[in-house]
C-alpha cells in the first residue's frame, strides 16, 4: 500500500509538473480529468490541498474516489471532508470553487461503481485489496 511519504512526493511531483508546464500538462491522468482538492485538515485547522483523478461525472457533480491504492485505511482528504464538507476544487487550471462534498448512497455507489470499474479497471484491484469499502464522493456546487 501507498505511504504516506509516497502520496506526498506524488502530489509535489505532480504539482511541480503542472507548474514548470504552466498548466500545459498534467491536468489529465489516465483519461481522467484532474483536479486539486483543498479541505480543511480536521486536526489542524488548515488548508490542505492534493492532486485527485475524477473517473466519472453524475449531471453537475464531480466523482472522486477515497481508493488510496487500495489501503485498509480511509486517505486523509476523505476524512476531512467527511468532518467539514466544504471544500474548494480547481480543475482543469481554472480558479477553485467552493463546493460540498458527500459521500455517495449505497444506491448511487451501486449504480456508478461498475461504471468506473469498467472504464478504469484499477479502481476494482484496489477494492480487491481491502475489506473497506471504497467510497465515492461527490463534489457537488455550493
Amino acid at each position: 500500500m501507498p505511504s504516506d511519504f509516497s502520496l506526498k512526493a506524488m502530489n509535489a511531483i505532480h504539482r511541480g509538473l503542472l507548474k514548470v508546464t504552466g498548466g500545459r500538462a498534467g491536468w489529465s491522468v489516465a483519461n481522467m480529468p484532474v483536479l486539486e482538492l483543498t479541505t480543511i485538515g480536521r486536526k489542524s485547522g488548515t488548508p490542505r490541498k492534493v492532486m485527485l483523478t475524477s473517473p466519472l461525472r453524475e449531471g453537475d457533480a464531480i466523482v472522486v474516489v477515497a481508493s488510496r491504492g487500495g489501503d485498509d485505511t480511509h486517505p486523509a482528504w476523505f476524512l476531512n471532508l467527511r468532518d467539514n464538507p466544504d471544500v474548494e476544487v480547481a480543475l482543469g487550471g481554472k480558479p477553485a470553487q467552493k463546493m460540498h462534498a458527500r459521500v455517495a448512497t449505497a444506491e448511487e455507489r451501486a449504480r456508478m461503481w461498475p461504471k468506473i470499474t469498467a472504464d478504469y479497471k484499477n479502481y476494482a484491484q484496489y477494492q480487491t485489496k481491502t475489506e473497506r469499502e471504497i467510497p465515492l464522493v461527490l463534489l457537488e456546487n455550493a
